[in-house]
């Protein structure tokens, strides 16, 4: 099953002790230090270049689409790259000189370009050779950065994928050099002791390998990488089709991997393991289930929206499209209406060495309305170019205490030596979900501040599924009474709704409601709530590889450390009858499931 209880406890533990993750990183970094300096020499190196591949054999073909305006600019010279880009000119050398940031170097690297390029033919079959070549000049022996596991896994894949296009325009010489080069690479991913966060991932990357080359180099790497993949699956994938990182991204490219494969297996003739046609089918769930309105992924713990061309590549894959998808997926709940489609994460993240994406943002939301985004978060990746920050509580559209965080990144030797994983996570706890003949009810708190301000944060949503009218209640409830950490009895209690950059907001005079309206919408949304502030502030999030400019909602109060506090909010359709604003009454509270819900009529906003 999904590793989870044994990394979550270590965390807690490491969370204790004074220094733990520095201890801890100090003792995984001599071995790991002296593990590279041997797979880094020269008799590693020969021993992985036996056996030499024998042809070619199967050619894997990649479900993901192509972009050809990418491969027209790759032509001439132009690489781009999360909206970074680096002109090299044509037939220029991207090899011989800086990129302009790490993220850039990772893509460039992982030759996930190559799709692009020879998607155009002859020309972009010989660019592609001529790319190939001049990066075996300055990296094929062995570098850090080039060879280590976050770039070589991609690589592998990607050069395994492109392998046959690459070699039609290669001398006997050349393409024995490149199928030999992309078997020492396999051979060394497969050898990398990363842990399993990973696993699946590169036992994927090196089968794909496997199947591409022939002989029996192709035989040997196939039969390893298969062993392993059933094992690493069964700790990757959930029950439900969810991605033990909780990242919908990562279960949409484990998903993109895994057909690839398959496809390959078929080509051969090979029957695919049952583990990992399971995988797949649990996968493909979990993508549709990921998949909202707009057809772009629910962007949560470290996974991006995507574009749509990308997100439908899946759904056309996939055999069994027909029928409603899950609500419940990996810790995630869908709350659906007539036009109103709400997603929340009611999952602790993701711990140990599979939070190295995650976000401690705990019970966050996305809404959309007609099919367009409202609410999001910051859609944080790792291959975004914002900064960490942005995986912190006040990026996502969930309540906050202070200026507190509930889980942050690592930093330092630490992050150096473990990856950017959380630390301080807090623990999702008595979630519970109920439905009734017209009203979606769904509950869940979280520990989040107990331990520096003795407060649980509860929040309980309620959706009508006639009236699409979404109401919210954030609590802060004491665990004990105390005094905060600098002798005050009152501590600042935030709400944030951060809005897409596509949808504006007008703050009602009252300051008691806020209109929003998303591109295209005439009438809009009332956000209603009982808070004492409310203020429109910048925010960002990160879609299609860039960081866009938006705004967010913020509702400020003030909760007592001996007393409970509660900040309600209510989201309503600006129908021509709603038009006129009106300030949210004792009617409007949140109903509980036990309860039957009140203003049956949806109310006047």
């Amino acid at each position: 099953m999904p590793a989870s209880i044994p990394d979550r406890s270590l965390g807690r533990l490491l969370d204790r002790i004074p220094g733990g993750y520095g201890l801890f990183a100090a003792a995984r970094a001599i071995p790991a230090r002296l593990g590279g300096e041997w797979r880094a020499s020269p008799l590693n190196r020969l021993r992985l270049a036996h056996p030499a591949p024998d042809g070619l054999a199967a050619k894997p073909q990649d479900p993901r689409p192509v972009d050809l305006e990418a491969g027209r600019r790759l032509l001439v010279g132009g690489f781009v790259f999360g909206g970074e880009t680096q002109t090299v000119g044509p037939r220029g050398d991207p090899w011989d000189r800086p990129s302009p940031s790490r993220r850039f170097a990772v893509a460039l690297h992982g030759f996930g370009w190559a799709k692009d390029l020879t998607a155009h033919g002859e020309p972009g079959a010989w660019e592609a050779l001529r790319l190939t070549l001049a990066w075996r000049r300055l990296f094929g022996g062995w570098n850090r950065f080039s060879w280590s596991g976050e770039v070589l896994e991609r690589r592998v894949f990607n050069l395994a994928c492109a392998l046959a296009a690459i070699s039609g325009p290669a001398s006997d010489a050349e393409a024995d050099q490149v199928a030999g080069d992309l078997a020492r690479q396999a051979r060394y991913l497969l050898n990398l002791p990363d842990g399993p966060a990973r696993a699946a991932e590169r036992a994927v990357a090196a089968a794909v390998a496997g199947s591409a080359l022939g002989g029996e180099a192709g035989v040997e790497l196939l039969t390893r990488a298969l062993d392993r993949l059933a094992d690493a699956l069964s700790q990757t994938v959930t029950p439900d089709g969810g991605h033990s990182s909780r990242s919908p991204q990562a279960a949409l490219e484990l998903y993109f991997d895994l057909a690839t494969l398959d496809d390959a297996l078929v080509q051969q003739g090979i029957a695919a393991p049952e583990a990992m046609l399971r995988a797949l089918d649990r996968l493909g769930a979990a993508v549709r289930f990921f998949t909202l309105d707009d057809g772009r992924l629910a962007a949560f713990q470290g996974g991006e929206s995507l574009t749509v061309d990308y997100v439908a590549a899946a759904r056309v894959h996939d055999a069994i499209v027909e029928g409603e998808p899950p609500v419940v997926c990996g810790g995630y709940h869908r709350l659906e209406g007539r036009v109103l489609q709400v997603l929340a994460d009611a999952g602790s993240p993701a711990p140990g060495a599979w939070s190295q994406a995650a976000c401690a943002q705990p019970l966050a939301l996305e809404v959309l309305a007609r099919g367009k985004r409202l609410v999001v978060g910051s859609g944080w990746s790792p291959q975004s170019p914002g900064p960490q920050a942005l995986r912190l509580v006040d990026a996502a559209s969930t309540a906050s205490v202070g200026e507190a965080a509930c889980g942050a990144p690592l930093q330092g030797f630490a992050a150096r030596v473990l990856g950017p994983r959380l630390r301080d996570a807090y623990a999702i706890e008595d979630v519970d979900r109920q439905e009734g003949r017209r009203e979606l009810w769904l509950e869940a708190g979280h520990d989040g501040w107990a331990r520096r301000f003795g407060l649980r944060h509860e929040r309980r949503l309620y959706l009508d599924t006639i009236t699409d009218e979404l109401r919210g209640e954030d609590s802060l409830v004491p665990l004990k009474a105390r005094v905060g950490p600098d002798g005050r009895r009152f501590v600042p209690f935030t709400v944030r709704f951060h809005l897409h950059p596509q949808v504006s907001a007008l703050v009602a005079r009252d300051k008691k409601g806020v209109l929003l309206k998303a591109e295209g919408d005439e009438l809009g949304w009332w956000l209603r709530h009982d808070a004492q502030d409310v203020t429109l502030e910048p925010s960002i999030c990160h879609q299609d590889g860039q960081l866009r400019h938006g705004q967010q909602i913020v509702l400020r109060s003030q909760a007592r450390l001996d007393a409970v506090a509660k900040l309600r909010w209510k989201l309503v359709a600006a129908t021509p009858e709603r038009l006129e604003y009106h300030p949210m009454s004792a009617a409007d509270a949140t109903p509980r499931a036990t309860a039957p819900p009140v203003d049956e009529s949806g109310g006047s906003a």
